[in-house]
């Protein structure tokens, strides 16, 4: 069986690494634009995704803002988020944490990396 995977990134381009890499290790991928993006996408979805990768500085609502939001769901706060972003400032960790994300990866990623932290966090 398959692991479904959420990724939410404003870039296309990110997003269509994202579905490369992922898909060519047999995941499934569902895809969202924004953090709100991600809030509808995941409500309109059959079941739970198996983990969630998110980018930060995202318009409308950032990852931050999704990642609380999620979390704020008791349905949803055993899903593993992983945070995909440029960013690598410690504050910006610790915020991640706080609001309950899961791992933290910096862009430009290692496909394998990537890979093998979904394996581990969706284990």
């Amino acid at each position: 069986m398959s692991r479904t995977i959420l990724t939410i990134d404003d870039s296309r381009t990110m997003r269509e690494m994202l579905k490369a890499t992922l898909a060519s290790s047999g995941f499934t991928v569902v895809q969202a634009e924004d953090g709100q993006h991600g809030i509808e996408v995941l409500q309109s979805m059959g079941q739970e995704p198996d983990v969630i990768i998110t980018d930060i500085n995202m318009p409308r609502k950032d990852g931050f803002q999704f990642i609380e939001e999620v979390r704020a769901s008791a349905d949803r706060r055993a899903i593993p988020i992983l945070v995909l972003t440029t960013e690598s400032d410690a504050e910006k960790k610790q915020r991640a944490r706080l609001a309950g994300a899961t791992g933290w990866i910096v862009k430009p990623f290692d496909p394998r990396k990537l890979v093998d932290a979904i394996n581990r966090v969706a284990a």
